[in-house]
């Protein structure tokens, strides 16, 4: 999301403050035994604070040699996040960083990292602790813009303000660095691995009560709802022994062609480049986005790398795509259109039910594709409530519908029926 209302803005910092989520602390519980079939989790090589080093300086991050010879979603390494803060403001919560092997797009093992936070209050509900796996809307091209690293360094309001309702519902929540090692922006089918597989080794972890018994859901917004949903349309194929109670998406940019067309020459078009940039760099071969940008092309998408999302969204305003490309039209070139269509949700209903919300006047992620997810979901047969807002902003939406997204989750957790829904 690349801006807010002064409002809303203090309203952000407000909620992640009083709530005291999303950060980290506590001391590391004794995580469930390796797999003895495959490799051992390798000791750490150096002791690094966590967010003392920027991802691509931490060994932490480093992928083992091994790394193939692990199946998705193993636990590789583990650490606890010492002295937790947000602003300076120490949190009530237990957290860990545990990297995993995960899938790109392509299904090349790659390591993934997630965040486990655990509030330190006793859990009183019926049966076990839920669990959130939230999506955050990274929308950046660094990996010091990934969630790990701002938790680490007490930075993430943005992730602790969409949150604050369900940590504050005594619930633990899971922060996968979605967009993967390169931080690839919009590349769906990879962030969908990432996250169903940060699930599956919080489940062997086995931490303060988080394990294979506890009940998981999805939540997401914006870029992190695109993650969130590849998440719930892959879970029956690519991860069937994580089941999933709900998921609730806010935002969706589902179809990159129809989100890239809205946003080119905008004031927000800088977000467009940032998601080319990512695809290029999962589908370079396949997608030719290098061999269409002219020389001021290059020289723009090489100003965006290692960029976040305050940035991004600055950059390049009222630009068009084809301005910076050989072609008119490059959404349009049979290579891009052809890897597009393969990063468009909608192959396969969630099995999953689903909360979908979406201002009908959203200015970044046009609601009509997100309409037409919805439609072709239902037409698969999956459960999904549509929810729509006659008037929104983008960044406001979030706000406005997060009480209702902890009202869903929850029902969901009790296994109530879904109402209202196709």
């Amino acid at each position: 999301m690349p801006s807010r209302s002064p409002a809303v803005a203090v309203a952000v910092a407000v909620a992640a403050v009083t709530v005291a989520a999303l950060a980290v602390a506590g001391p590391l519980a004794a995580p469930a035994a390796a797999n003895a079939a495959v490799p051992a989790a390798p000791a750490v090589t150096a002791q690094v604070v966590p967010g003392a080093l920027p991802p691509d300086q931490d060994p932490f991050y480093a992928a083992p040699a091994d790394l193939a010879g692990y199946q998705p979603g193993q636990l590789v390494a583990a650490r606890p996040l010492p002295n937790p803060s947000l602003d300076w403001i120490p949190l009530p919560v237990d957290a860990w960083q545990l990297s995993y092997r995960t899938d790109d797009a392509h299904g090349r093992p790659e390591l993934a990292v997630t965040t486990l936070v655990v509030p330190k209050s006793a859990w009183t509900g019926g049966g076990s602790r839920p669990v959130v796996s939230l999506e955050s809307p990274e929308d950046s091209l660094g990996t010091q813009c990934a969630p790990s690293y701002q938790i680490a360094t007490g930075r993430d309001n943005e992730d602790a303000a969409l949150g604050a309702t369900l940590i504050a519902s005594n619930w633990a929540l899971v922060l996968p660095d979605h967009e993967g090692p390169k931080s690839e922006f919009l590349d769906g089918p990879e962030e969908g691995h990432a996250v169903l597989d940060g699930i599956r080794a919080v489940k062997s972890f086995g931490a303060d009560g988080i394990g294979a018994g506890n009940r998981y859901a999805l939540s997401g917004y914006s870029g992190g709802a695109n993650a969130a949903a590849w998440a719930a349309e892959l879970q029956p194929s690519y991860a069937p022994d994580v089941p999933l109670a709900g998921a609730a998406i806010g935002g969706t940019p589902a179809d990159p062609v129809a989100v890239g067309r809205h946003l080119d020459g905008t004031a927000a078009a800088g977000l467009e480049f940032a998601a080319a940039y990512g695809i290029a760099t999962e589908w370079p071969t396949e997608s030719g986005i290098d061999g269409l940008l002219t020389p001021a092309g290059r020289a723009d998408f090489d100003s965006l790398g290692g960029q976040c999302l305050t940035t991004l969204a600055l950059t390049h305003p009222f630009r068009t795509l084809g301005s910076d490309t050989s072609a008119a039209d490059p959404l349009g070139v049979p290579s891009v259109a052809a890897v597009l269509r393969t990063d468009t949700l909608g192959a396969q209903a969630p099995a999953t039910p689903v909360y979908d919300y979406h201002a009908d006047t959203d200015e970044i992620v046009p609601v009509g594709q997100d309409d037409t997810l919805v439609d072709t979901w239902c037409g698969e047969g999956g459960q999904v409530v549509k929810v729509r807002d006659l008037l929104g902003e983008h960044g406001e939406e979030a706000a406005v519908r997060e009480v209702a997204v902890q009202h869903f989750l929850a029902d969901r957790f009790a296994g109530e029926p879904v109402d209202g829904s196709c």
